[in-house]
C-alpha cells in the first residue's frame, strides 16, 4: 500500500512536470513563431512580399522558392473538399484521384443542435483536406437566413446567432487540429445572393451587432480561426472585403483577428481601399491570368503591380504591406511550415460514418398523423417512391460548394437496400432539367406524361412516399442567384394533389436547404425535411423512415406559411431584394422566429420544432431567480422524461426575454440549449448554463453593450413555440 502511494505520488508529479513542460514548449512554440517572421521579413524584397498577398492561380498564391517559403493551396468547402480545378479557369482538372466523402449541408448539421457533431464533422473534412494537400479549407459559412430565397442558404447554419456561434466554433477547430486553416465566410451581410457583388447593405448597428456579427465574433474569439473571407456586397458604401468598418475596426482591432483576411473570388475593387481596410490576399480577380489580357493577368491584381507602385511612390507606408505578410507567415507556420502536421484520410470508413451520423441527425419531422412514420421495414407492402430527388445526384451543383462524390447513395436505393419485403416502385413525377451553373436549362421531357406516370404509380400503392423540394440548379438552392418563387418548382405542388386524389397514404419528404410554401400541408400524413445529406443521403433516410434511428432534428429556421410572413420580405422590395443600388434591413433585430413572435404571425412550422417517434415531457424546471450582473452565470435544470416507445434524443432550449425594456426586444431568443439521449421509460436531468453578458443588448446611444437590470423571463421548452415553463428571474446590480 505504501508503494502504490508512492508510486502514485511519483506519476503525478512527472505528469505535472510533463504537463507544465509542454504548455511552456507551446508558448515557446509561438513566440520562435513571431521571432522566426522577423528574421524572415528583412530577407524579402518588396516585391516578393507583394506577390504573396495575390493570388498565381485560380486555388494558390505563390511561394518564395529561394527562401523555401512554401505556396499556399486552397479549396472551396465547406461540406468537403472541391474537385481540383485549372490552373487558370473554372474548368475542372479531371483528375481521377480527387474524389472525396461529401458531408451533409451545413443547414442539417445546425439541424442537429449537437457541437459534438460539429467537431466530428470538422475533424472528418479536415482530414480530406489535409489528405488532398490543402492549405485552407474555405468554409464553413455563418451568415444569417434572413429570407427563404436566399440561394445560398443551405451552406449556412440559420436564422439564430447563437445557435450558429455554438455549432461554428467545434467544426473550425476540428478543422484546425489537422494543420489546416478554416476560412469562415462571408463576412459580413452577404444574405442573398442577387445583385450580390454591388448591393450596398444598410442595417443598424444594433442589428450588425446581435444578429450578423455574432458567429463571426465567436470564430474569431472562441474558435481561434485562421483565416477570414470577405463577402461580395458593400455596406455603407464601402465594399465588405476592404471595409474599414468591417475589417480594421470590429475584425482586426476589437476582436484581435492575428489571421489572414481573403478575398472571396472577385470581391475585390479598389487597391488603395483593399491595402488600407484590411484585405491580406487577394483572389480571383482575374479569370485566366497567364494567358489572356493583361488586364486580366494575376502581376495586375489590385494588390499586386498597382499596389507595389503605390508602395515604391511612397503613398501607401511598407509596414501595412509587412503586416499582411506577417499574418500570412503565421498561417503558414500555423499550416504547411508546420512540424506537428497529421497526414489526414480520405474516403475512409470512419469519415463515411460520421456523414450518415450527422444526416440521419439533422433529418427534421415536421409532421406525422396517426404515425404514417416510421415505416416497418419488414412489412410486405407497396411502396411508390415518386419524385426527381429520390434518384438525383445533389452533391453536384450548387455554385462552389459542389462535390464529387466518391459514392452518393440515392434515397430510391437506400429505401431498396433497407426495405427488402417491400415492393417498390419508381415514377419519376416531374423534372427539373440539367444542372448547368448560372442558367436555368427546362427540361425536355414531357410533364403532363411525367405526372401521369406518377398518379398511376401511386394508386397502385400502399403507401406514397413523394421525395420533392428543391435541387442546386440556377434559381433554387445554388450560389449566384435568388429563389423566384415561395412555391416548389416543376408543377410539384399540383402534382402532389393529383396524387392525393387517388391515394391518401402520402408522406412528403423534402430535399432543400430552404423553407417552402405548402398548399398541401393539411392533406398529406406526413413531413419530413432532409436537407442535402450528401455521400450517405439515401442510407440516412433509409435509416429514419424505417426507424432504425429515431428522428432528433430541429429546425434551424422558421418556415413561414406565406413569402410576406417572413419579416424582410414584409417591408416590401425596399427591404428585399432593394433597388438594384441599396437595400435596408427595415425589420433590424427581430429576424427569424424573433419577428414571428414578437408580432404574433404564427409561422408554419417554428424555429427549432421537430417531432420524434417518442414522447418527451420536460419536467422539474427550476433556475436561480436572482442573479447580480457581477455572476457570470444562469443555471436552469430540468428532467427530461421519454414517455413513449423508442430510445431517442430531446433538445432542451433555453429563450430568454425581457418584457420592460428601453429598447424593442424581441419577446425571447435562444440563449442556451442541450441535447439529451434518453432511453423509453427513463428520466434524466438536464443543467444548461447561462451566461449573464449574453443578456446585454447593443447600445447604439453608448456604442456598446449594455447589461439591463430588472426582471427577465427565462422560456424553457422544445421549439420556439413548444415552451414547457416560464421562470421569471430579476438580475440586479450587486452582492
Amino acid at each position: 500500500m505504501k508503494n502504490l502511494k508512492i508510486f502514485l505520488r511519483l506519476f503525478i508529479l512527472v505528469f505535472v512536470v510533463v504537463t507544465t513542460k509542454s504548455i511552456q514548449a507551446q508558448q515557446i512554440s509561438n513566440v520562435e513563431i513571431n521571432e522566426k517572421i522577423d528574421s524572415i521579413l528583412p530577407l524579402l524584397t518588396l516585391e516578393e512580399k507583394v506577390a504573396m498577398c495575390h493570388a498565381q492561380s485560380k486555388f494558390s498564391t505563390p511561394g518564395i522558392g529561394r527562401l523555401g517559403i512554401p505556396e499556399i493551396w486552397m479549396s472551396d468547402g465547406p461540406h468537403g473538399v472541391r474537385g481540383e480545378i485549372n490552373w487558370d479557369d473554372w474548368g475542372y482538372a479531371d483528375w481521377t484521384n480527387d474524389y472525396i466523402t461529401a458531408f451533409p449541408a451545413l443547414t442539417c448539421l445546425a439541424s442537429t443542435f449537437n457541437p459534438n457533431l460539429a467537431k466530428a464533422y470538422g475533424i472528418s473534412v479536415g482530414e480530406e483536406a489535409r489528405y488532398r494537400k490543402k492549405d485552407i479549407l474555405l468554409g464553413p459559412g455563418v451568415n444569417i437566413y434572413r429570407t427563404p430565397l436566399n440561394g445560398r442558404n443551405f451552406e449556412y447554419m440559420g436564422e439564430d446567432p447563437f445557435l450558429a456561434s455554438k455549432m461554428v466554433v467545434p467544426y473550425i477547430k476540428g478543422v484546425q487540429q489537422n494543420g489546416v486553416a478554416a476560412c469562415v465566410k462571408h463576412y459580413a451581410l452577404n444574405n442573398q445572393e442577387l445583385w450580390r457583388n454591388h448591393i450596398n447593405v444598410e442595417v443598424s448597428d444594433r442589428a450588425l451587432y446581435e444578429i450578423y456579427l455574432p458567429a463571426f465574433k465567436a470564430a474569431v474569439e472562441e474558435g481561434q480561426v485562421w483565416s477570414i473571407m470577405g463577402a461580395y456586397n458593400q455596406f455603407r458604401g464601402q465594399h465588405t472585403t476592404h471595409n474599414e468598418i468591417l475589417m480594421n475596426r470590429i475584425l482586426k482591432e476589437d476582436w484581435a483577428f492575428d489571421g489572414v483576411v481573403i478575398s472571396d473570388w472577385g470581391s475585390t475593387h479598389h487597391t488603395k481601399e483593399a491595402a488600407l481596410y484590411g484585405l491580406d490576399m487577394e483572389m480571383g480577380t482575374g479569370t485566366d491570368g497567364l494567358t489572356s489580357s493583361t488586364e486580366n493577368a494575376y502581376d495586375y491584381y489590385y494588390l499586386a503591380n498597382p499596389f507595389l507602385k503605390m508602395l515604391k511612390e511612397g503613398e501607401i507606408d511598407e509596414a501595412v504591406l509587412d503586416d499582411k505578410v506577417r499574418r500570412i507567415l503565421r498561417l503558414m507556420y500555423r499550416t504547411n511550415m508546420s512540424l506537428n502536421r497529421p497526414l489526414g484520410r480520405i474516403n475512409n470508413k470512419e469519415h463515411i460514418d460520421v456523414a450518415r451520423k450527422i444526416a440521419s441527425e439533422g433529418i427534421v419531422l415536421l409532421k406525422n398523423k396517426k404515425s404514417f412514420f416510421p415505416i416497418n421495414p419488414n412489412k410486405e407492402i407497396t411502396i411508390a417512391v415518386i419524385g426527381e430527388n429520390a434518384t438525383k445526384k445533389l452533391t453536384i451543383g450548387g455554385g462552389s460548394s459542389e462535390l464529387k462524390a466518391k459514392n452518393e447513395i440515392s434515397p430510391l436505393k437506400g429505401l431498396q437496400e433497407r426495405f427488402k419485403n417491400a415492393t417498390i416502385i419508381h415514377a419519376m413525377g416531374y423534372a427539373s432539367g440539367p444542372s448547368v451553373y448560372g442558367q436555368v436549362i427546362p427540361s425536355k421531357l414531357d410533364a403532363l406524361k411525367l405526372q401521369k406516370e406518377a398518379v398511376e404509380v401511386a394508386s397502385k400503392a400502399d403507401i406514397v412516399l413523394f421525395f420533392g423540394g428543391l435541387n442546386k440548379n440556377h434559381h433554387q438552392d445554388c450560389e449566384g442567384g435568388d429563389r423566384e418563387s415561395f412555391g416548389l418548382p416543376f408543377g410539384q405542388d399540383e402534382l402532389i394533389q393529383e396524387l392525393l386524389k387517388v391515394n391518401k397514404n402520402v408522406g412528403v419528404v423534402l430535399v432543400s436547404g430552404n423553407a417552402v410554401e405548402m398548399p398541401w400541408v393539411e392533406n398529406v400524413k406526413a413531413v419530413m425535411q432532409t436537407w442535402y445529406l450528401g455521400s450517405e443521403a439515401g442510407n440516412a433516410i433509409a435509416d429514419v423512415i424505417s426507424g432504425d434511428v429515431n428522428p432528433s432534428g430541429k429546425l434551424p429556421f422558421s418556415f413561414p406559411k406565406k413569402l410576406n410572413d417572413n419579416a424582410a420580405h414584409s417591408f416590401g422590395e425596399v427591404s428585399y431584394p432593394g433597388d438594384s443600388i441599396n437595400q435596408y434591413y427595415k425589420e433590424g433585430i427581430l429576424v427569424g422566429y424573433r419577428w414571428h413572435d414578437t408580432k404574433n404571425i404564427k409561422p408554419l412550422f417554428a424555429f427549432g420544432e421537430g417531432l420524434s417517434y417518442t414522447n418527451f415531457e420536460i419536467s422539474k424546471i427550476e433556475s436561480n431567480k436572482k442573479v447580480y450582473a457581477t455572476h457570470e452565470h444562469i443555471t436552469i435544470s430540468a428532467a427530461v422524461s421519454n414517455t413513449g416507445n423508442f430510445d431517442g434524443a430531446e433538445v432542451v432550449q433555453v429563450y430568454v426575454g425581457k418584457p420592460t425594456s428601453k429598447v424593442e426586444r424581441a419577446v425571447k431568443e435562444l440563449k442556451g440549449f442541450q441535447k439529451v439521449m434518453v432511453k423509453k421509460g427513463e428520466t434524466k436531468k438536464v443543467e444548461i448554463s447561462l451566461n449573464v453578458k449574453d443578456l446585454a443588448f447593443y447600445d447604439e446611444t453608448i456604442s456598446d453593450w449594455n447589461l439591463e437590470k430588472g426582471e427577465y423571463i427565462i422560456y424553457v421548452g422544445n421549439a420556439s413555440n413548444n415552451i414547457s415553463k416560464e421562470i421569471n428571474i430579476s438580475i440586479q446590480n450587486e452582492y
